[in-house]
């Protein structure tokens, strides 16, 4: 991504720190630390309804240049972002100083494209087994996702693995060929249970007929005592 393609980003040093740092954000003003490799840590804060509209078009990878206090801008990666548990709202940036001729690592996350037969006809679950990989790329080269066809999985039997997605040339895959990326589940099988007043009903016929039978066993043995009393008399 060229330097003109870059979004940018105003940030202002910051010396408020701890809890005080609520009342920034009552201002609509998010804190941010800025750090990166032989540089120190710095706290700075940034607008954070620009730091908003920011994320939406921006991509986790992508480069964004930084200008503190009005100084010549430099590229960073939004490395962090502290979210509310509720609100989902940004409360803290960890904003990271890049150098260009420095390789990173990052997480690229992978998005299938397509349709899988195994679930449009075969009526299965897609299952995104591994949702994104690690790369190693210079910052203007980082890929912000990787995408891959999904109409090889036919049936359930098939996966889709690591080693058969495309990378860009100038990034290198981290991640295990092996893994499995995706699959389609098969439809989960439901046994139909018989009512359970029918259960009952069948239980209680069968203690009755248990009963009738005992009781036409007592009154034949009853009658056989009789008999046997007779003839002795």
């Amino acid at each position: 991504m060229s330097t003109a393609a870059r979004p940018s980003l105003a940030a202002a040093s910051r010396e408020l720190t701890g809890k005080a740092v609520a009342r920034l954000r009552r201002d609509g003003i998010l804190p941010a630390v800025l750090y990166g490799h032989g540089v120190e840590s710095a706290n700075v804060s940034v607008d954070a309804h620009e730091f908003e509209l920011l994320r939406r078009r921006a991509g986790p990878n992508t480069l964004v240049d930084l200008a503190v206090d009005g100084k010549k801008s430099k590229p960073v990666l939004v490395h962090g972002v502290q979210v509310h548990p509720v609100t989902r709202r940004p409360l803290h940036v960890d904003l990271f100083l890049v150098r260009m001729t420095e390789e990173m690592t990052v997480d690229v996350p992978l998005v299938p494209v397509g349709t899988a037969p195994a679930v449009e006809i075969g009526g299965g679950t897609l299952l995104h087994v591994t949702e994104s990989v690690k790369v190693r790329a210079l910052p203007d080269h980082l890929p912000q996702s990787i995408e891959y066809p999904i109409e090889s999985l036919a049936d359930f039997d098939a996966v889709i693995r690591v080693s058969e997605l495309a990378f860009p040339a100038d990034a290198t895959l981290l991640t295990d060929g092996d893994e499995i990326v995706a699959k389609v589940l098969p439809p989960r099988v439901e046994v139909e249970e018989a009512p359970v007043a029918a259960v009952e009903g069948e239980e209680a016929a069968e203690g009755e007929a248990a009963a009738e039978g005992e009781g036409a066993a007592q009154t034949a043995e009853s009658g056989e005592s009789g008999g046997e009393g007779s003839s002795e008399g």
